[in-house]
């Protein structure tokens, strides 16, 4: 099937492309056509009826199928990426000898085979983006519930905001402190009924979604009261599991974002090229920078994944974190040439141009955010 089957999609998409654009929700007709076409099941490993080999085979698939889907509409590929990004957790972190965590991972994987999307909503105000830093608490409880997945049972209670997928998502990661004790753990939310447009207890919008780029991502702050969870069966601290599956999350949102510069240098370039001739010296220097701009966030990106198919851990996780930082510079410097170029239409309701300018900034505040993506630089230098 290879990547005709996104590319379909797509076309299908960016055909509708104004209509999109003035969206504030996503349409769950798009992730039922997603979810048909198999894109829950690309982070599935086979013997469970997916497409995952591992890390080092499987990642790049997934990321050309968001890369192109985000070139039609970024949403929606945004809140797709989540899904290979939370399951990561289970698929790039072993653990041996410790069955709870081997068979946590199994119904989870066996979750999306069946069609579930996993999410996440995470991040918390005044965090900076580091999911370590939560004041949300866990407390144990007990009694019987419809998850069939294994795990401690918790009810979670704190702010969250970035909830990308608010009611598309049947489970959500999160992380909060549990109870009598100092390092904050990993859970995940079963929040199937608001898929099914009903409540789920303890789970409050807060604030909805009203972003200026990616603007029909649903990514609402919640407040948890009391909110049922099941703690991730992982045996070590929290930032060993964030860092195991960190180089595959940023070559995934990195993915969706590069989309994005690659559709917007296509359109530029109509736009350009018929007009080349006449084209002031300043709009061809520019021009010209933007086309590099972009060569250069694909070199980057084409350098993540293959750190991670090298199968050297350490040096993927340095490159995933140097790759995503480049490309989201090189990103926003791209449709800023860009707009240079193409003039006052870029700020034309009927151009997406401005839309992405403002999508493709989304990859400096994604996980790890600039200041922590940052850190995690220089420790790399030193």
């Amino acid at each position: 099937m290879g990547t005709d089957r996104w590319r379909e999609i797509a076309e299908e998409w960016r055909s509708e492309r104004v209509e999109r654009f003035a969206r504030g929700r996503l349409d769950p007709s798009d992730f039922e056509r997603l979810r048909a076409a198999g894109l829950t099941r690309l982070p599935v490993p086979v013997e469970h009826g997916g497409e995952w080999t591992d890390v080092a085979t499987s990642l790049r698939p997934i990321c050309e199928a968001l890369r192109i889907l985000a070139a039609a509409d970024p949403s929606p590929a945004l809140v797709s990426a989540m899904h290979p990004a939370v399951l990561s957790f289970w698929l790039a972190n072993e653990a041996e000898g410790h069955d709870a965590w081997a068979h946590q991972r199994t119904a989870v994987v066996s979750s999306a085979a069946s069609g579930s999307q996993w999410g996440t909503v995470t991040s918390e105000p005044g965090s900076g983006g580091d999911v370590t830093r939560t004041r949300s608490i866990a407390a144990p409880v007990s009694g019987a519930d419809d998850i069939d997945i294994p795990g401690e049972r918790y009810v979670v209670s704190g702010d969250k905001h970035f909830g990308s997928g608010t009611g598309i998502c049947s489970f959500m990661f999160t992380t909060a402190v549990p109870v009598g004790e100092e390092l904050p753990a990993a859970f995940f939310l079963d929040t199937r009924a608001l898929v099914g447009g009903c409540d789920v207890p303890g789970f409050t919008i807060a604030k909805a979604w009203d972003g200026v780029g990616m603007s029909a991502t649903q990514s609402h702050a919640v407040r948890l009261d009391d909110c049922r969870a099941i703690r991730l069966a992982w045996p070590a601290e929290l930032d060993v599991l964030t860092r195991g599956a960190g180089a595959m999350n940023l070559c995934l949102f990195t993915a969706v974002v590069l989309g994005v510069v690659d559709e917007a240098i296509a359109a530029a370039g109509e736009r350009v090229r018929p007009r080349a001739a006449s084209l002031r010296p300043y709009e061809q220097v520019e021009w010209a920078r933007a086309v590099n701009d972009h060569w250069l966030a694909t070199q980057a990106y084409e350098g993540m994944l293959r750190a991670v198919e090298s199968g050297d851990a350490a040096a993927a996780l340095v490159a995933g974190l140097r790759g995503k930082s480049a490309v989201a510079e090189l990103a926003e410097q791209t449709l800023l040439r860009i707009g240079r170029v193409v003039g006052g239409g870029t700020y034309s309701g009927s151009s997406p141009f401005a839309s992405w300018f403002e999508d493709v900034r989304a990859l400096g505040f994604l996980r790890p955010p600039w200041g922590l993506a940052y850190d995690g630089l220089i420790l790399a230098a030193s």
